[in-house]
């Protein structure tokens, strides 16, 4: 292998051999520094010898940014990590994996809780009922925006004050002070917020991403504890002499698919979403069944008897949503290239985005104010339901299976599956005694006819 010691003019003018791709020249000076020059003119200088008796070439770079005595160096050093035993690829890939992660636990340190809190949701939404998720972005928005119903801007949300954070900034101090703001203005939001702040944090804990960044004791120190407001649990029931003026209230309102949801709630002891959420496909005329979504049975959903004065509401909507509209309605559907069917929803909506009942508790106190019976959530119908039916004797087991709650003791967890002939007949019976006190003299044949009409 000829050598030729290496000057500045020299390697400048050093060519590739006529008829080869590269031709290597090495340094006399510096033992295993060459120059390769290409047929196209590229020049780089690199370093070749033997490790455990193999022949290892190294580029050390183009002999533009390398002048020739940095080469140099650099080869010596090479030779010595060689002489040693040790591959300088190695220790370069060894060297370029921890510059990454010191990029990466850097990068790592500048996550926002925003950032996180966008995976979380998208990671946890496949497990939540949509009304929870909606509820954790509510809770997070910015606000500023134009409201979709009324007029105005929509308001940030609690949560939305810690989203520019960093992670490792929810320290218990910040967290607490947060607390402390919000609970001045919307305790029961922020001790939500807090839950739900709560459960994030455990979630990023568990996340290799985001495990942590976190400061220990984030939502779990004393002074976080004690800035949570102490939010009292709502118990607004109707009362049994509330019935009569509750219904002639909601019978009244104007909009029947809203006056029959209202009174669906009370009848049924749904929540709000299971019942908003009925679906055409789930009425069962023919067996009185409904088929509602679940809080606890979130696969298969639950089946609940379908009450006759609950089936006359319901046979009426369908009425009216079998109706087509009328020949100026249809060319204007026309013109807009758009045609007409029926709903698929029970209680259907024509403004909603999604088709469906979406807000109907302005309408319900505006129906308790007409009748002078104190403001009630929609929930505390729910809540109504499972407390009247005790006037009717109506066991426990069989309240808490239409409503949906969780069995609570051994015997009605493991041995207790009551058919839907057996609750319907107690939810005959409940139904009755409400419509009895609110003084509706509603005959069942007339519902019973209603289920011929249909089946047939």
């Amino acid at each position: 292998m000829a050598t030729i010691s290496f000057t500045a003019t020299r390697v400048a003018a050093f060519e590739c051999e006529p008829g080869k791709r590269q031709t290597i020249h090495w340094d006399a000076d510096t033992p295993g520094l060459g120059l390769r020059v290409t047929v196209g003119g590229a020049r780089a200088y690199i370093f070749e010898s033997r490790l455990h008796g193999r022949t290892v070439r190294i580029t050390i770079g183009t002999a533009h940014a390398w002048p020739l005595k940095k080469a140099r160096t650099e080869a010596a050093r090479l030779r010595v990590l060689m002489d040693d035993g040790k591959d300088p690829r190695e220790q370069k890939a060894e060297q370029r994996a921890a510059h990454e992660a010191r990029k990466a636990e850097a990068r790592r340190h500048e996550v926002t809780v925003a950032d996180a809190w966008a995976e979380y949701l998208e990671a946890q939404r496949g497990k939540w009922s949509e009304r929870h998720y909606t509820d954790h972005v509510n809770l997070a928005q910015v606000g500023g925006e134009r409201k979709k119903r009324g007029k105005g801007l929509t308001v940030a949300g609690p949560l939305a004050p810690l989203m520019p954070l960093k992670l490792s900034d929810l320290a218990p101090e910040r967290v607490a002070t947060w607390l402390q703001d919000e609970a001045q203005g919307r305790p029961t939001n922020a001790e939500q917020s807090y839950r739900k702040l709560r459960a994030f944090i455990r979630w990023c804990d568990d996340h290799a991403g985001y495990v942590a960044l976190v400061p220990t004791n984030a939502y779990s120190a004393r002074a976080v504890r004690q800035a949570v407001p102490k939010t009292k649990a709502k118990d607004d029931c109707l009362q049994r002499e509330q019935l009569r003026p509750w219904f002639e209230g909601v019978r009244r309102v104007t909009n029947p698919v809203i006056s029959a949801y209202l009174q669906a709630l009370l009848l049924t002891g749904a929540r709000r979403e299971e019942m908003a959420a009925l679906r055409w496909d789930d009425v069962d005329f023919q067996w009185r069944s409904l088929h509602v979504s679940d809080k606890i049975e979130t696969e298969t959903g639950r089946t609940i008897p379908l009450t006759p004065y609950l089936a006359s509401l319901l046979l009426e909507l369908k009425r009216r949503n079998e109706t087509p509209p009328n020949v100026r309605q249809l060319r204007r559907l026309a013109a807009e290239g758009k045609t007409w069917s029926p709903s698929p929803w029970v209680f259907a909506s024509k403004t909603a985005a999604n088709g469906r009942l979406a807000e109907p508790r302005i309408a319900h106190h505006k129906a308790l104010d007409a009748v002078g019976v104190p403001r009630l959530s929609l929930h505390g119908l729910r809540r109504s339901f499972g407390t009247l039916a005790e006037w009717c004797e109506v066991p426990v087991g069989v309240v808490a299976q239409i409503q949906g709650h969780k069995p609570s003791a051994l015997a009605e967890k493991h041995y207790r599956r009551r058919p839907i002939d057996l609750l319907r007949m107690w939810h005959d019976k409940i139904e009755s005694w409400m419509l009895e006190q609110a003084g509706i003299d509603f005959k069942t044949d007339q519902a019973k006819q209603g289920f011929r009409l249909v089946s047939e």
